[in-house]
């Protein structure tokens, strides 16, 4: 996606430790979303691409600090 500009669609930070930012997509419709560093591409890996787990990690977060 050129129009990343070299960075993770996510963190937007450049690739990390020489890596290549990854192509993420969607295990359904095989469709590609963008670019991400492994960080973040694990990140949505770990939650499953689920929406509903990633909001409930972003509540915990605010409630935990």
């Amino acid at each position: 996606m050129s129009t990343q500009s070299g960075v993770c669609a996510i963190c937007k930070r450049p690739n990390v430790a020489g890596r290549r930012l990854g192509v993420d997509h969607d295990h359904i419709t095989n469709a590609v979303r963008g670019l991400l560093c492994i960080n973040c591409n694990y990140g949505l890996g770990y939650f499953k691409d689920n929406p509903d787990l990633l909001i409930a990690a972003i509540n915990y977060l605010k409630v935990a600090v």
